[in-house]
């Protein structure tokens, strides 16, 4: 994104015009956050193929770079939040003159008032899930004051819309299994690559199992069997597994907070999420778990966490 000459060229600037520093250095930072970005979507897809090697990984990497650097810096985007940010912490004023004061940045606010975890999730929370999301998809968040305002709607098929499709029914799971929303909706987010490879039944229709979840003995709901990418002795391989399938989405939600709550497996991982909400800590807990194949699972999701937090802070904004 910008080397040493760079950096000296900015400190230079900084006399002169530390408006326009702060502005560039807003625009390298979303820059850079517009790269983990596409990289986290990447990490989100299908594994590799068979003709990928070093350098086609290599050459990827830097097609997200120049992508991340062109995107970086337009109007209304991050840099612009960002750079407010900087501006106040420096005691800078705005183009017009006014002193900037913004509210740290925090974890986003919640819609809705926020419940006490149950020990076990209830039976009726897929239903306030489904409830929560049918009114209320693109989101809301709250003022400094207290008023709730309505998020605007993201552009389809980008990480904000599948956030904010999915949001409500997160929190309202999260309200009733104390597993934050953030983290649900970050796996979701990794298991589907935003979205963009659902599990589907066979006769195409969206089968909502949004956390790749399996269906072993005990499940008697309905199923669908796809060809799946795992890890079997060190060796990628492809292999028909059994799904569970749900009717919506939010069914879904509830149905993975279940398993995590009630499942002794995932004790260590729902204790990550629930009291200390360590998004490392909880992302190692279920790959140790034996959650996924994937040797790399823990890093990728907890990548795909904090590219999740840090878009929901900019979509709050």
């Amino acid at each position: 994104m910008g080397g040493t000459q760079d950096l000296q060229a900015l400190r230079q600037q900084a006399a002169q015009d530390p408006q326009a520093v702060v502005r560039e250095a807003a625009r390298q930072f979303e820059a850079m956050f517009m790269e983990q970005l596409l990289k986290s979507m990447r990490d989100s897809a299908q594994a590799s193929g068979m003709l990928d090697n070093e350098g086609s990984q290599l050459g990827t990497e830097m097609l997200d770079q120049q992508w991340a650097a062109r995107l970086a810096g337009r109007p209304g985007g991050l840099a612009d939040v960002i750079a407010r940010q900087m501006s106040q912490q420096l005691g800078l004023p705005d183009a017009s003159g006014t002193p900037v004061t913004l509210q740290p940045l925090e974890r986003p606010a919640r819609g809705a008032a926020a419940v006490a975890p149950a020990a076990n999730l209830p039976a009726g929370a897929a239903q306030a899930a489904s409830a929560a999301s049918a009114a209320g998809v693109a989101g809301t968040g709250s003022t400094a004051s207290g008023a709730t305002v309505e998020a605007s709607p993201a552009v389809p098929g980008t990480p904000a819309a599948f956030l904010q499709q999915h949001q409500a029914a997160a929190e309202a799971v999260e309200a009733a299994s104390g597993i934050p929303a953030e983290f649900m909706l970050a796996q979701a987010a990794h298991e589907t690559g935003w979205g963009r490879h659902p599990i589907r039944n066979a006769d195409g229709s969206p089968s909502h199992n949004l956390f790749g979840i399996k269906a072993g003995a005990g499940w008697n709901g309905p199923t669908t069997d796809i060809l799946t990418t795992e890890v079997i002795d060190g060796q990628v391989r492809k292999v028909v597994q059994r799904f569970r399938a749900y009717a919506s989405p939010a069914e879904s939600f509830a149905d993975y907070a279940r398993l995590l709550k009630t499942s002794p497996r995932y004790a260590e991982a729902t204790r990550q999420a629930v009291q200390t909400q360590d998004a490392a800590g909880f992302a190692q807990s279920l790959q140790r778990a034996g959650y996924a194949t994937d040797p790399a699972y823990a890093d990728k999701l907890t990548r795909t966490i904090n590219t999740t937090l840090r878009l929901q802070r900019s979509l709050n904004t």
